[in-house]
């Protein structure tokens, strides 16, 4: 199977419509055979109260990207991906500008992926280390 960059990427925004995703802004801008990059503004719609990029924000990028990367490994006419377990550390404070999250694959098994998500901003400098679990399953229609 041939990959293309341009249509994963596309592929993954255009399932952004009406998600969380959406609201917060999530962008996929980058693809690779074994990678997946999004990006979401740092402003005071994913804030916590003082000011700072929300951990809670922060680990909704990484499960998005590790999902959607996910995908990219399924057969989705037959097969659908849910998360199951994601952790975070959260390692550098960000209060404005872009985070961008990268996942790579760690483990590919036939019904489990594990994911390796770098949070980092507009400077390289990590915000957040992520690990997330997700689940293939057959397509419940």
């Amino acid at each position: 199977m041939s990959f293309n960059k341009q249509e994963v990427i596309n592929r993954c925004n255009k399932m952004c419509a009406n998600t969380l995703m959406e609201t917060l802004k999530i962008e996929f801008i980058d693809a690779g055979k074994d990678f997946l990059t999004a990006k979401m503004p740092v402003n005071s719609s994913v804030h916590q109260p003082m000011g700072l990029l929300h951990g809670g924000a922060t680990v909704a990028l990484a499960e998005s990207v590790g999902s959607a990367a996910s995908i990219m490994y399924i057969d989705a006419t037959k097969e659908e991906v849910r998360g199951i377990e994601i952790s975070a550390n959260h390692l550098k404070s960000k209060r404005a500008g872009e985070v961008f999250a990268t996942a790579k694959i760690i483990h590919k098994g036939r019904t489990i992926h594990i994911w390796e998500i770098r949070v980092v901003d507009e400077n390289e400098e990590l915000i957040s280390l992520c690990k997330l679990m997700t689940m293939v399953l057959p397509l419940n229609k």
